[in-house]
């Protein structure tokens, strides 16, 4: 399935609901430090509810570190500041889609990075800074998953 990257998130509920919809949609979800809150906070347990042990979450000390264990094959990195549009892509199982903390999204140094196959894009009404973390999430994996069919939805 398709790997979700959440890259230093700030803010607990965001990957709680993450949690939720990796749980739902078969995908991983891989933190990498330093996270804004405790993986034991109560807002991020309540936002995933009773998904947790459904989930396939991975805690990564570092960006190098995420790199040496994930040996990830194609990397999209999602960025308000991409030209290219997210639904262009054709995505492939072990695809990597990486996402900033909120909220400033990723920097130059983080985008310059040489795993970073592509930056993309999730279209939005001018004027407009971002979505929300994990719904940015949520239309992503749902788009790479519809492009194989939903394999093993119900």
């Amino acid at each position: 399935m398709f790997r979700l990257m959440f890259y230093s998130p700030r803010i607990a509920p965001n990957t709680g609901n993450a949690i939720r919809m990796v749980a739902a949609t078969g995908c991983e979800l891989h933190l990498v430090q330093p996270l804004g809150f405790d993986l034991s906070e109560p807002k991020l347990r309540r936002a995933g509810l009773d998904y947790h042990d459904l989930a396939s979450v991975t805690v990564h000390d570092d960006l190098p570190a995420a790199w040496r264990a994930l040996m990830p094959a194609r990397v999209y990195a999602f960025t308000a500041h991409a030209a290219a549009s997210f639904a262009d892509i054709a995505y492939e199982p072990g695809d990597v889609l990486m996402f900033g903390p909120e909220p400033t999204g990723l920097d130059d140094e983080t985008l310059a990075d040489p795993h970073i196959t592509a930056r993309v894009r999730i279209p939005m009404l001018a004027g407009r800074r971002s979505l929300n973390l994990s719904n940015a999430a949520a239309v992503a994996a749902y788009e790479a998953w519809r492009q194989h069919g939903f394999t093993g939805a119900v």
